[in-house]
């Protein structure tokens, strides 16, 4: 029998090296099991039984021109954090987008309570997974923390730096920071920081697997962002079992749970300061939150996540949409 044929739609390709692209090439080799797939930046024209497209306003190009030359396939929308917590409320493309759509994954739980009220049927949560790692034995000598995001704004960069400033007089707690300046006043920032407190250091991009070996040797990770569609810095943290400070945020809550006890209030650096502190002063309190955050980590088990992308994908080529894209809401 002859394998359908999928298409993931993604706006970062490989020379990104960020979350989009590592969620395509993911889901990519995982339902290349059961599927020919391609990967591409943008659709111009096939004859793919289903579009994956990651992304509701970078990707709507590739949305608009699949439902004009395949009104009756299958088109699935990953919503991003940027989707999701900025652009579906203004951007008319990404609006589109949604009601283009025959399914909207979100990729935290609660995702979905972003999404307007007469689209909720369409939504479905698929979290995010990675391989475990061992969880290594740290020193007491220090705590070390490790922010993982490029420096824009969404990830409020400035929040992290102005934690490090405000324990500056704290020897024993060390920073470490991956990821590229996307904003170049951010990446002076952090320039100025090196040179001011030498016990925070601005690493750069890193290649993947370099950045995934600095998780599993820190202490603890930041994570400050403003808007996650579904972090996978965290759910790294959390499989390689190094606890995660986050800014309370529906796509951090929506990983780690109501009840975790790592969060801070976001852009709140004094909040997260505190903490820092807390962990680097009360061992036990970095313990439970390693214990809370092995809680979860079964969530994001790869077998859980590939099943959650073949039913997906199977459901929808099984029974595709029968609905002229004008009846869709």
């Amino acid at each position: 029998m002859r394998r359908s044929d999928i298409v993931i739609v993604t706006p970062a390709l490989a020379d990104a090296n960020n979350g989009n692209w590592q969620t395509a090439r993911r889901w990519a080799e995982m339902l290349s099991q059961a599927y020919r797939v391609r990967l591409t930046a943008g659709w111009d024209g096939g004859d793919e039984a289903l579009m994956i497209a990651l992304h509701a306003r970078r990707s709507a190009a590739s949305v608009t021109r699949w439902r004009a030359l395949r009104p009756r396939a299958a088109l699935v929308v990953v919503l991003t954090g940027t989707d999701l917590y900025r652009d579906i409320v203004h951007d008319a493309n990404a609006q589109a987008s949604l009601r283009s759509a025959d399914r909207l994954v979100v990729l935290n739980e609660l995702g979905g309570r972003s999404v307007p009220a007469g689209l909720q049927a369409k939504v479905q949560v698929i979290l995010q997974s990675c391989a475990a790692r061992q969880t290594q034995s740290k020193t007491v000598r220090h705590l070390r923390a490790l922010m993982v995001g490029h420096l824009r704004a969404e990830k409020s960069p400035q929040t992290y730096f102005d934690a490090v400033r405000r324990l500056a007089h704290r020897g024993d707690i060390l920073f470490d920071h991956v990821g590229a300046a996307l904003e170049p006043e951010l990446g002076v920032q952090a320039s100025s920081l090196m040179s001011s407190c030498p016990r925070y250091r601005w690493l750069g991009p890193l290649p993947h697997e370099s950045a995934r070996r600095r998780i599993q040797a820190a202490h603890v990770v930041v994570h400050p962002s403003r808007m996650e569609g579904g972090a996978h810095v965290i759910i790294e943290a959390v499989r390689s079992g190094t606890p995660v400070l986050a800014s309370r945020i529906d796509g951090n809550v929506g990983l780690l749970g109501e009840l975790y006890e790592g969060y801070f209030p976001l852009d709140d650096d004094g909040a997260l300061a505190a903490l820092l502190q807390r962990l680097r002063d009360d061992p036990a309190m970095l313990v439970r939150l390693q214990q809370q955050c092995e809680a979860r980590a079964a969530l994001f088990h790869p077998a859980r996540e590939r099943k959650s992308l073949l039913d997906l994908s199977a459901g929808l080529l099984t029974s595709p949409p029968s609905m002229d894209p004008h009846e869709r809401t």
